[in-house]
């Protein structure tokens, strides 16, 4: 649910601006208001897990996100409806490092962990590619309104489902929140994604006040969101600068391509979304059978590489995108390169900076990966967006759509060019695989 939300916006954009009279520079802030309170909350949702119980926590999110997805739907203004997209965003901030926590705390590090955070990152995969279908489904069909309101029945059957499914409470000991570096992050990295869209004043106070943050988790909270000694080992800090810019690409994407499906090639909201199933089902594919059996076998920095080089490739094609091209050419082609490359990058990524965490880290471990790939993905759009503004504008005459195909292929090809760095950061992680787990993180609370 919180991953298909992060895209499920995106077929509907076009309904959405005419129904509430978006203007073009704010209707990225549909996507870009549940992405922004998402991963800028998500280091204080992974830390709930730990000092409330995995259950208690998760149990909270759902609720919070649920009913956000209600007051989302029933909008009836631009104003209103980002601010449920926000709403929705917190609770998803809560939810997903609960998730994950749940997976590590669960499974013990080895073949099982690994296959359990496959699944995972699977289902986080094909949440993404399956949005686009959903929307495309629900706004052709009933309303856009819908792409919100389907959480509403879902939430419902999920609290009713975790009293029996979820592990009980596991409260941590010592009840204290860094609220002060929580406030310090999000509106840091609120203010850095709107100023990347073309305010350099904002762009530098965000940029202030993350290093207020990081004095703050330093010096000041006495259980910080981000425990310094977390951050020490080179998997977890190197393999979640790879992750922020393995989201700014990824998430992005989703964005970029659904435009370019409706404006380029001239697709509506059902074909749009039927044209990214291929997408879903490469990604589950890849995800839950080709990764786990060759992370048994391969070094997982070498499937990182692979997978950002093949993605790479399949952006680079990507961004040739033109008026009049047949399906096969420019979308179906791609998409079996960017979901492979996709598929192998994630989960031996994932599994890179959650090992050899203590368990009172688990929550702050996942928390801070879950935030590296939704604030990337957050800031790559806002940067991805101030790239292309410059084409946007309504071009006329015969060439309607070549400088949207311009603008869009400016954006894949820049997504392009990350994966290869991603690639390159790959190959400075140290040696890991199943067969060999990793010894835990020295120093942190617990040991």
């Amino acid at each position: 649910m919180v991953v298909l939300d992060v895209s499920v916006v995106n077929v509907a954009l076009p309904s959405i601006q005419d129904a509430l009279g978006f203007d073009a520079r704010h209707l990225a802030w549909v996507g870009n208001a549940y992405a922004l309170s998402f991963g800028g909350l998500l280091l204080l949702g992974g830390r709930l897990a730990d000092l409330y119980g995995h259950r208690r926590v998760f149990t909270a999110g759902l609720v919070v996100f649920t009913a956000a997805s209600l007051a989302g739907g029933l909008a009836d203004a631009p104003g209103w409806l980002i601010a449920a997209r926000a709403g929705q965003g917190v609770g998803a901030a809560v939810l997903a490092p609960a998730t994950l926590t749940i997976l590590t705390s669960v499974f013990p590090e080895g073949p099982r962990r690994t296959h359990a955070i496959a699944v995972w990152t699977a289902v986080s995969l094909a949440g993404g590619t399956a949005g686009n279908l959903v929307g495309g489904a629900l706004t052709e069909y009933l309303s856009w309104r819908w792409i919100l309101l389907i959480n509403v029945p879902i939430g419902l059957a999920c609290l009713t489902a975790t009293r029996r499914l979820a592990p009980g409470p596991d409260p941590r000991g010592g009840r204290r929140l860094d609220v002060l570096g929580a406030v310090a992050a999000t509106a840091g990295l609120a203010a850095l994604a709107y100023g990347l869209s073309g305010t350099p004043v904002v762009a530098l106070a965000g940029v202030l006040l993350l290093g207020v943050f990081a004095l703050v988790e330093v010096r000041v909270a006495r259980a910080p969101l981000v425990p310094p000694a977390l951050l020490r080992p080179r998997p977890i800090w190197l393999g979640n600068v790879a992750m922020l810019l393995a989201g700014a690409c990824l998430n992005p994407m989703w964005y970029f391509l659904t435009l370019s499906l409706q404006d380029v090639l001239g697709y509506g909201p059902l074909l749009t979304g039927l044209a990214f199933l291929p997408h879903t089902l490469l990604t589950l594919l890849v995800g839950l059978r080709l990764t786990p059996w060759l992370m048994r076998r391969t070094d997982d920095r070498v499937l990182i590489a692979a997978g950002a080089l093949v993605g790479a490739a399949g952006f680079w094609w990507q961004s040739h995108i033109a008026p009049g091209q047949d399906y096969l050419t420019a979308i179906l082609g791609p998409a079996v390169l960017i979901s492979l490359g996709g598929g192998l990058l994630n989960t031996p990524l994932t599994v890179t900076v959650t090992s050899g965490v203590a368990p009172a880290e688990a929550g702050a471990a996942s928390g801070l990966m879950n935030t590296a790939k939704q604030i990337g993905g957050a800031l790559g759009l806002a940067a991805l967006v101030a790239l292309t503004a410059q084409r946007g504008d309504d071009p006329t005459g015969p060439a309607q759509a070549q400088e949207p195909a311009t603008a869009y292929g400016q954006a894949f090809a820049a997504i392009a060019v990350v994966l290869v760095a991603v690639a390159l950061l790959a190959a400075a992680l140290p040696r890991r695989r199943d067969t060999l787990p990793a010894e835990p993180v020295a120093g942190t609370a617990g040991r």
